[in-house]
């Protein structure tokens, strides 16, 4: 399919989506609606001819996006983040989508059901949503089954978290919780990422605090992988927290930061909305900025020590190149999708080749750092 082809087709899905899916969509309530959308994409992931049909619908393909990051082929940079794939259900349909790569989970020890209904709130006006799900998951063994027999064409990251319970209020509880995960999903993933910012869990946030997130590498370290292993950061760090977490990290068998999970911050100036749920956090464009000012810290700070992914508030190519050009070699999106339409994947992909020539630069990899070298 020629460039201008792929073009009108992005134009006409995202055209049908914006008027006929997503009022639909919108009039119903938000997690429904997920639960829904993630059976449907199963189902059409388990058939041939339904994935080439999508692929036909929605990929896009360009040698300018190509990268191998250690180790790993990415055909290109935009995945789908942590939180959205919660039960790794969609690892066959992710890559006819267009996506470059995934995340799963977040995956913990034993099985969650999350918090309390209602735990996901859409804010229109602020291009965001409000998720208290709570790390709602089937737990760890009960995925690593699902995914043990399948081979992936992308790579999948996957995500592993403490269990949501009160037990995990004591450290050394929430540590073996991570350990079974991590030791459970470690042969199954391309990558995994250890998610020390999940704004809705039982005791919230314990090892953003450098002595215990230390210990908790000590124990992970200890685990056997040549798997990459990433750690994904709250976007509501101050910049003294952040470098105590970066200083334990750089001691670790860590290779890269994904920056950033949501925001709990309801002072933030981007909340358009009036009603605002007390619970949860927010992704999308009102963690954009708090995203891009982390990739760009850090890779200033340690860019050469870590591949950045950057997440939050990503809808357009323009979004995903500013995060790019600021440090990230990966970029994420959730709420972008849920707001533009599946075929944004797509559209970010051909906008990028187009901003990566007009810029003269012959890949991604060239283009990294770029607004934000010394």
């Amino acid at each position: 399919m020629n460039e201008m082809t792929t073009y009108y087709r992005n134009k006409i899905a995202h055209g049908l989506y914006k008027s006929i899916l997503k009022p639909v969509f919108f009039r119903n309530d938000p997690e429904s609606v997920h639960d829904v959308m993630v059976k449907m994409g199963n189902i059409i992931g388990r058939n041939k001819v339904s994935k080439k049909l999508i692929e036909s619908l929605f990929d896009y393909q360009h040698p300018t996006l190509n990268q191998n990051i250690l180790d790993m082929t990415f055909k290109n940079p935009i995945g789908l983040s942590a939180g959205f794939d919660k039960n790794a259900e969609l690892t066959d349909i992710l890559p006819f989508v267009g996506f470059g790569f995934a995340e799963v989970g977040s995956i913990t020890g034993n099985c969650c059901e999350g918090n309390p209904k209602p735990r996901l709130w859409r804010l229109p006006r602020s291009k965001s949503v409000a998720v208290y799900y709570g790390l709602k998951n089937d737990g760890c063994e009960v995925i690593e089954q699902r995914l043990r027999d399948k081979s992936f064409l992308i790579p999948i990251g996957v995500s592993v978290a403490m269990t949501n319970c009160q037990d995990n209020v004591v450290i050394l509880n929430a540590i073996n919780d991570y350990a079974k995960a991590f030791k459970t999903m470690k042969n199954i993933a391309t990558y995994i990422t250890i998610n020390i910012s999940c704004p809705n869990a039982f005791g919230g946030q314990p090892f953003v605090v450098p002595h215990k997130l230390d210990y908790l590498l000590d124990v992970l370290d200890e685990i056997p992988t040549k798997k990459p292993i990433f750690i994904k950061l709250s976007p509501d760090l101050t910049e003294s927290e952040l470098d105590g977490v970066l200083t334990v990290i750089s001691k670790h068998r860590v290779n890269g930061v994904i920056c950033t999970n949501l925001t709990k911050n309801r002072d933030n100036p981007n909340i358009i909305d009036k009603d605002i749920p007390e619970k949860g956090g927010i992704s999308g464009k009102v963690v954009q900025e708090l995203s891009d000012n982390m990739v760009k810290y850090i890779y200033r700070k340690a860019g050469k020590r870590f591949v950045i992914i950057g997440s939050g508030g990503v809808f357009t190519a323009e979004d995903a190149y500013r995060k790019i050009r600021l440090g990230a070699s990966l970029v994420q999106i959730i709420t972008g999708m849920i707001f533009e339409g599946p075929q944004v994947v797509s559209q970010i992909n051909q906008g990028l080749v187009k901003l990566l020539n007009r810029d003269g630069f012959k890949s991604i990899s060239e283009a990294v750092g770029a607004d934000n070298r010394l």
